[in-house]
């Protein structure tokens, strides 16, 4: 009977996140094809990746930058968090950001939108990682498994992996409160830069093998 309850909600929820997709999907650059996303992003000095926490988007980001010899930057690990998850001040964040932005060619793995202001017009392509909430839900927990106790490599020194619930929140609301917010930045800062949205995990996997990048 639990089973039976756990995949009905999976299936409502994917239909839910489906619908909310496709009413907040209007971006002036979106690129739909694979392989001219693949040409941009051979081409790209500067590349963005984005969305929800769980979803990939950081070991996606070190793979492409492995393939491609890009410097990674991850907005969790070099600008937001100190050790002992305490957060950097907001003026020092974006100074580092302004610093990073600046280098001759980077991928950079982070959400933030209070800060695309400085991040978009320094970049060529996006790359929005925005995958279901209960795939991103599954990525979380499965990553604080992983590295329980330990810090991951995309994450500051000193900023063992936890999780919490209002983290799980912020996952579950992600698509209903925050990519509007995505949507309306990348209108305001970045009219003119290709995005790819990648929602499911064979779209990443297809990228990555046009790319060449191990998956």
């Amino acid at each position: 009977m639990a089973m039976r309850c756990w995949r009905a909600f999976s299936r409502k929820s994917e239909w839910e996140i489906g619908v909310d997709q496709r009413s907040s999907s209007s971006l002036r650059g979106e690129i739909n094809d694979l392989d001219l996303a693949a040409n941009l992003i051979r081409a790209a000095d500067h590349i963005l990746v984005i969305g929800c926490s769980g979803g990939g988007k950081s070991t996606l980001s070190q793979k492409i930058a492995k393939r491609f010899g890009f410097a990674y930057v991850s907005l969790d690990r070099d600008v937001r968090w100190l050790p002992g998850w305490a957060e950097r001040d907001e003026t020092e964040r974006k100074r580092i950001i302004a610093e990073k932005v600046a280098q001759d060619r980077w991928i950079m793995d982070g959400t933030n939108t209070t800060t695309f202001d400085l991040r978009l017009p320094r970049s060529d392509v996006v790359i929005w990682v925005r995958m279901p909430r209960l795939l991103c839900l599954w990525g979380a927990v499965s990553r604080w498994f992983k590295w329980t106790g330990r810090t991951r490599p995309d994450m500051a020194p000193g900023c063992p992996e936890k999780i919490e619930w209002e983290f799980l929140r912020f996952i579950w609301t992600f698509e209903q409160v925050y990519s509007p917010r995505i949507v309306a930045g990348l209108a305001e800062y970045g009219p003119g830069i290709p995005v790819l949205q990648l929602t499911s995990r064979r779209q990443m996997r297809a990228l990555l093998n046009l790319l060449d990048a191990p998956e």
